[in-house]
């Protein structure tokens, strides 16, 4: 039976191509809901750009197929209406009558009662007007297009117990197939745990290309001095250092190395193996709310507050007391690198538009990224670059995504089993006793 999607505002502001989601059914746009839109299309925010693209789209839609107050046709085989009510809807149990949250949800209502041939839904990724819209008898959904849920996100790990030859003969020849009744996605980190002693295992990587689990190739004296510390880390470390594997996903709470690790191995590959022409880190400015050029003085002093924790990573792998004068033995300082353009940090607002060839891009606190906007980084990728996403799907600052909708989790998730994509998940706290504790107990 055909439906009747009624859409709150966040889900085209997140997805401006959810109109076109719901298959052959019918699509309904209350007139409150375009004016919200209007309110945000000057931004220069990704959600500016999406409400530009929804009005785009909803222009190129009237063209085609008539009024939008009748109903014009979808690609799918439904319909998108915009809803006009004769009388601004007041929910009758609001406190605030007026409020456009009030308006949306009344024209739910109005039109759930004017077709009470088929169900009606209201869609809104806003949880509290879920629960409003129940409590008032109108069925409501999430937005679940691009929904993710963290448990099936992929660890990047497997543990296969074996027969202790299999552990010597993997040691002894350096490869091995993947055991009998064992399916492997491409580039998953592989333990291999002697059955009849659980202390005898194997760290290795299966290679699709090959369909062979080969050992990892991390250098015994770790990278830019830093030593893995669990094989969490040892795993990352082999997909950050392989140059083929174009995207590396990071995920795992605080204090686990996520940035540290990815920043290590991005020095090792650009200022020591010349494999790129410079790194480039980026992080999206979110707790601001507004861009950074609302903040006093030039790019670099407005950056320095959201930038802190990469200086801090390059400065603590450089052994630098004293950032500006201070260098690591047989190299050169991180500054004289910023100073030279090796290192590059940058928000994410100036990348859309770019093309980066031969660049070692990591992006950090990237669950605070919305699907689509991972998709325009990602795209800006040139030739010979790799770009690395870090961050923790459970410490989101944007109001926009969750745990289950962010672009790192999307972005891990789809690219699982992809020859040139690596993931993993990391659990262990190394960053001191007392932030693991805390990152468990608080």
């Amino acid at each position: 039976m055909k439906k009747n999607y009624v859409l709150d505002t966040n889900v085209i502001l997140y997805d401006p191509h959810a109109i076109y989601q719901f298959e052959d059914n019918d699509v309904i746009l209350p007139i409150f809901v375009i004016e919200e839109v209007d309110q945000f299309k000057r931004e220069g925010t990704e959600r500016g750009r999406n409400a530009r693209t929804v009005c785009r789209f909803l222009d190129e839609l009237r063209a085609k197929g008539g009024s939008l107050a009748k109903g014009v046709g979808l690609p799918g085989g439904g319909t998108l209406r915009v809803a006009v009510p004769k009388d601004r809807p007041e929910l009758a149990s609001a406190l605030d009558k007026t409020a456009q949250d009030q308006a949306i949800l009344q024209t739910a209502i109005l039109e759930m009662r004017a077709a009470r041939d088929r169900p009606t839904v209201f869609v809104t990724m806003d949880t509290n007007l879920r629960i409003r819209a129940d409590a008032v008898g109108v069925a409501s959904e999430n937005y679940e297009n691009q929904r993710v849920e963290p448990d099936e996100v992929d660890h990047g790990i497997i543990e296969v117990p074996v027969a202790p030859e299999i552990v010597d003969r993997f040691f002894h020849d350096g490869q091995l197939p993947p055991p009998k009744g064992v399916e492997l996605s491409a580039n998953v980190c592989v333990l291999l745990r002697d059955e009849s002693s659980p202390t005898h295992t194997a760290l290795g990587r299966f290679h699709g290309d090959r369909q062979l689990i080969l050992p990892l190739r991390v250098p015994p004296a770790g990278v830019m001095g830093l030593r893995p510390r669990n094989r969490e880390q040892t795993f990352a470390l082999e997909l950050l250092l392989d140059n083929s594997v174009r995207l590396v996903t990071v995920l795992g709470k605080a204090g686990t190395g996520k940035t540290l690790l990815a920043i290590a191995a991005g020095l090792r590959r650009t200022v020591d193996d010349e494999v790129y022409t410079r790194m480039l880190v980026s992080r999206p400015i979110i707790p601001l709310g507004r861009d950074v050029g609302y903040l006093p003085g030039d790019i670099d002093e407005k950056l320095n507050p959201w930038m802190q924790p990469i200086f801090d990573n390059l400065e603590f792998l450089y052994g630098a007391k004293d950032k500006t004068e201070k260098k690591r033995e047989g190299g050169r300082s991180f500054m004289e690198l910023l100073d030279n353009g090796t290192v590059h940090i940058e928000p994410l607002t100036y990348i859309r538009g770019r093309s980066l060839p031969h660049q070692y891009l990591i992006i950090d606190e990237a669950q605070n990224l919305t699907p689509h906007e991972v998709k325009t980084i990602i795209t800006r990728c040139g030739e010979g670059t790799k770009i690395v996403l870090t961050g923790d799907p459970f410490q989101i600052d944007n109001p926009y995504v969750d745990s289950a909708t962010n672009g790192l989790t999307v972005a891990a998730h789809r690219f699982k089993g992809q020859a040139i994509a690596g993931h993993v998940v990391l659990s262990k706290g190394e960053r001191s006793d007392l932030a693991e504790l805390a990152a468990n107990l608080l």
